[in-house]
């Protein structure tokens, strides 16, 4: 081996020698100890291979194991030695992977070995029954000779061995039955098979055994439990099997079995830390969802899903190991007040969920949610420190049917989304139409990047209209999305969307590039009709410090008269900028862009506050037009506030723009108002270019 291998070499020779040292002596095996270094040498090359591998090489795992019972050692204290070296050797691994694979190594490594222990004493097992059947029939045949051999194998047997007739009269047992139950041979024989029934006999343990007396089956393996003299358990691997006469009646019943308490043991050990959390000790998330996988075959299931409020900040100020403290003593909580009733879990972090599985009140999952938040708010004591902890938790009750695990999971896990949005220690209810829109909110989030890229967005054009002359003298740019299953989706579907993910900040980047665009290709194309192209402007990016630097290399890129540029802001947004955002829109006005104020009404409406904002223009609200009519019909108030609104503007330099225009009588109106621009469906709903082009030919 060169010198570059000789590093992950050494540990896996370090690891061979004190498995040797572990396990050497404590078995029969025909192997000196340079024999016995070579075998392990080999095991822990495999071994190694297998667990530092990408993929998790489970089935090398269990040959590994297996071989350990082709290699004779075969008795309790070589796999249990062996699997305290493994365990505390990955468990010690400076590599996370390695110290993640730890129980599953484990647990396929005890499997392997078990099975192969299995078909190993099944093999011993087989060649007794045929030599007991044979040195049976040889007694018969060669009487006293036969006799003598058969009881010579029968009585110094290492496994438990009895004889009985088919209607389960017990006619002998060997020593080694003896030693294992506790009883005299004496004692056994008063006794009746059917008296050795346990509570935790698999439902077929006994059916089998009526098609043995039947004749209709040869033999049977299971494994069994059985109450020895003193009441201890003893669990066993126990094959039956069925002697017939010279007719094929049956006769006689022979049972042989393994005691294999211990292995059973282990096995239970392995898959209680399998299925337990290792910091509360409480179900994981494995285990919980074997449970609900039963409960979904029942007719009602609930959850009650909890998620700890700002648990983070305990980390980050108090420590993890408080952290740790917190999250044990609310798994303790949970069980004392929920765990008599219903199955509490820990599944990950902060995160607690609550199966319901009493249902003698007809509200128990909004029951058990109550209790759980009321459980959780308690104030604690640790460390000499009062923590006050709350939770939100998500809340399903529904018919089982028609529905899966990771549907309910699913369901369980929006409606926590939503009590957490709604505030902290609450519960919601989970509601079929509520989360068929935030799974399509959430579908919606995750297609929009691959939207944007592929080009399903586009950009259609709601002209703005001079009230004086009706003439055509700008347009708003408004962005579409052409999904693939859902159609054509308008903003109100998918900017708040874009806005909670952040994708709001390239969006909003490329539908002022491809306005950009369109209004260079506009002007080329109508050199004395310029239009001002208008473009919303999203809070977050206004936010961003890198927004003055992107708007300044698309205006160099596409080359558009920033004069003929308009950026909307709302009022709530702009009228609330203070600090940054309001250098950013200054800076922006600086680069000779408009700045336009989007519902102006709807917010703060303070027009005062106008004079220190780098704004050219207000478009009034939808709701200040709508209430516009002519004649006898006319409100005074409404058209009093309207024109104030447009004379205040006016007296601060600022144009005026209504948006919503539906009707000739709100036009004229406002044309009376001395409103300067508009647009709405009197004029056009938005449109593709080449509607505008029109437009600008015939000039309607």
């Amino acid at each position: 081996m060169d010198s570059a291998q000789q590093p992950s070499r050494r540990p896996v020779t370090n690891l061979a020698r004190r498995w040797a040292q572990a396990i050497g002596g404590i078995s029969y095996v025909s192997l000196n100890r340079r024999e016995l270094r070579g075998f392990l040498d080999d095991l822990t090359a495999r071994l190694s291979a297998a667990v530092r591998a990408p993929e998790l090489d489970l089935a090398m795992v269990r040959e590994i194991g297996a071989s350990m019972v082709h290699g004779h050692f075969t008795i309790t204290p070589a796999l249990e030695r062996t699997l305290e070296l493994l365990g505390d050797e990955m468990a010690n691994s400076d590599s996370d992977t390695v110290r993640g694979r730890c129980l599953p190594v484990l647990s396929a490594f005890a499997a392997g070995y078990a099975d192969a222990l299995h078909a190993r004493t099944l093999a011993e097992q087989q060649r007794i029954t045929v030599a007991a059947i044979a040195a049976q029939r040889d007694a018969e045949l060669a009487h006293r000779t036969s006799e003598n051999r058969f009881k010579a194998l029968f009585s110094d047997a290492a496994i438990g061995i009895s004889i009985g007739t088919v209607q389960g009269q017990i006619l002998e047992v060997n020593r080694a039955m003896c030693e294992m139950f506790g009883y005299s041979r004496d004692e056994f024989i008063t006794h009746g098979v059917t008296e050795f029934v346990h509570p935790h006999d698999a439902d077929e343990t006994w059916d089998l055994y009526g098609q043995l007396t039947d004749g209709t089956r040869d033999h049977f393996r299971v494994e069994k439990p059985f109450y020895r003299a003193d009441g201890s358990m003893i669990w066993t691997d126990l094959v039956v099997s069925l002697l017939r006469d010279d007719d094929g009646a049956p006769k006689y019943m022979v049972a042989m079995m393994e005691d294999i308490t211990e292995r059973h043991e282990l096995h239970a050990r392995l898959r209680h830390q399998a299925l337990h959390d290792p910091l509360t000790g409480l179900p994981n998330r494995t285990m919980f969802q074997e449970r609900l996988e039963v409960a979904v075959r029942g007719g009602r299931v609930g959850l009650c899903y909890l998620d700890l409020d700002g648990f983070k900040a305990i980390n980050d100020t108090v420590g993890h190991a408080t952290g740790d403290e917190v999250l044990i003593e609310i798994g303790n909580r949970l069980t004392a007040r929920l765990g008599s009733a219903h199955l509490v879990s820990r599944i990950g972090g902060d995160e607690f969920v609550v199966l319901v599985e009493d249902w003698t009140d007809p509200d128990a999952a909004v029951t058990v949610a109550r209790e759980a938040l009321a459980a959780v708010h308690e104030p604690l004591w640790l460390n000499r420190r009062s923590l006050t902890v709350s939770a939100s938790a998500g809340v399903v009750d529904m018919p089982s049917a028609d529905t899966t695990v990771g549907e309910l999971m699913k369901a369980a896990d929006t409606t926590l989304y939503r009590a957490k949005s709604e505030g902290r220690n609450r519960w919601a209810l989970f509601d079929a139409d509520r989360h068929a829109q935030d799974v399509t909110r959430y579908e919606l989030a995750t297609a929009l990047p691959t939207a944007l890229a592929e080009g399903q967005l586009f950009l259609r054009y709601q002209p703005l209209v001079r009230l004086r002359d009706e003439k055509l003298v700008g347009v708003e740019a408004l962005v579409r999305w052409q999904h693939p299953t859902l159609g054509r989706l308008g903003p109100n579907d998918f900017i708040s969307v874009a806005e909670s993910t952040g994708v709001i900040y390239s969006l909003g980047l490329w539908v002022l590039r491809t306005a950009c665009e369109q209004a260079v290709a506009w002007r080329e194309k109508f050199p004395d009709q310029p239009l001002v192209i208008s473009v919303n402007l999203a809070p977050y990016q206004v936010r961003e410090a890198q927004l003055i630097d992107d708007v300044r290399r698309l205006i160099a890129e596409t080359g558009v008269d920033p004069a003929y540029l308009q950026l909307e802001l709302t009022e709530s947004a702009i009228m609330a900028s203070s600090g940054e955002p309001l250098d950013t829109l200054r800076a922006l006005a600086g680069l000779g862009l408009r700045i336009a104020i989007d519902d102006f009404g709807t917010g703060y409406s303070n027009l005062a506050y106008l004079r220190s904002l780098p704004v050219s223009s207000l478009k009034l609200a939808g709701p200040f037009v709508t209430n516009l009519h002519a004649g006898a019909d006319s409100d005074p108030q409404d058209q009093a506030v309207v024109g104030t609104l447009i004379s205040l503007a006016h007296s601060l330099g600022l144009t005026v723009t209504a948006e919503g225009v539906e009707t000739r009588a709100q036009l004229e109106t406002l044309r009376l108002l001395d409103c300067d621009t508009a647009q709405g469906f009197l004029y056009a709903r938005p449109a593709p270019p080449q509607t505008i082009e029109d437009w600008l030919v015939t000039g309607q």
